[in-house]
């Protein structure tokens, strides 16, 4: 099987898994989360800014790195959906927060979509840095590489399980505040993944995704610091 074609395997396993984490969280554990909008131009903002930020960053990520051709990133999508999603809100006049239900969904799907990557081999551009580390691999052209992917995906599950145990013990802070925990914690763990990828550097030692990681970083941190009180339910609120 072709890098390519693995790759959207788990693409789709991931689309799904993320679907199968939203469904669970509101059918199942029945928890319930700030309003959200699912109107069409809410979603076209989302998509539309998540395409659009997944070909210019992997592309200029691409083109830094002295390759040739069309690329994609996945931080490029989840920084443009946030763009896009904002920018709507703000010439619609909307003031609530809408994203708390998508922290669980995002963490599952970068998890499974990064194994994805790993598997796609060489030709996928997302490997490592050299390295003599005992867990190295060879991604196809002899050199044993960082696995860089599955540090991703270990991290990003990690944040899951975190997630769902705020979500079991009823904190109010984080299901309110759940999808910009996600994308900051997402933004400080790509941020030190990128020292071990052999990507072009933009500024000083630092690629196009180290200053995206940053932007995302500081995004989520205002927004929590400037989130308002988590609101107090009672147990009905929660299977």
């Amino acid at each position: 099987m072709s890098g390519v074609l693995v790759h959207m395997v788990f693409d789709v396993l991931a689309w799904v898994a993320a679907a199968a984490a939203a469904l669970w969280l509101s059918r199942v554990a029945e928890v319930r989360f700030p309003a959200t909008r699912t109107d069409l131009p809410y979603v076209a903002a989302v998509v539309a800014g998540a395409a659009l930020g997944a070909y210019v960053f992997g592309t200029l990520n691409f083109w830094l790195s002295g390759q040739v051709g069309i690329a994609r990133s996945i931080e490029g999508a989840v920084a443009g959906g946030i763009l896009g999603v904002e920018l709507y809100k703000r010439s619609a006049g909307i003031r609530a927060r809408t994203g708390a239900r998508f922290a669980l969904p995002l963490a599952v799907g970068i998890a499974i979509g990064r194994i994805g990557c790993f598997l796609a081999g060489i030709e996928d551009f997302t490997y490592g840095t050299p390295t003599g580390a005992p867990w190295g691999h060879d991604f196809g052209d002899g050199v044993l590489r960082h696995p860089v992917q599955l540090y991703e995906s270990a991290a990003m599950a990690a944040f899951a399980v975190a997630y769902l145990l705020g979500v079991r013990r009823r904190n109010r802070f984080v299901i309110e505040n759940g999808f910009y925990l996600a994308v900051g914690y997402y933004g400080a763990q790509r941020f030190l993944w990128e020292f071990f990828k052999p990507y072009g550097v933009l500024i000083g030692p630092f690629t196009i995704f180290h200053i995206l990681s940053a932007a995302i970083l500081v995004y989520a941190a205002v927004m929590i610091a400037t989130a308002p009180t988590p609101r107090v339910l009672d147990d009905r609120a929660f299977a």
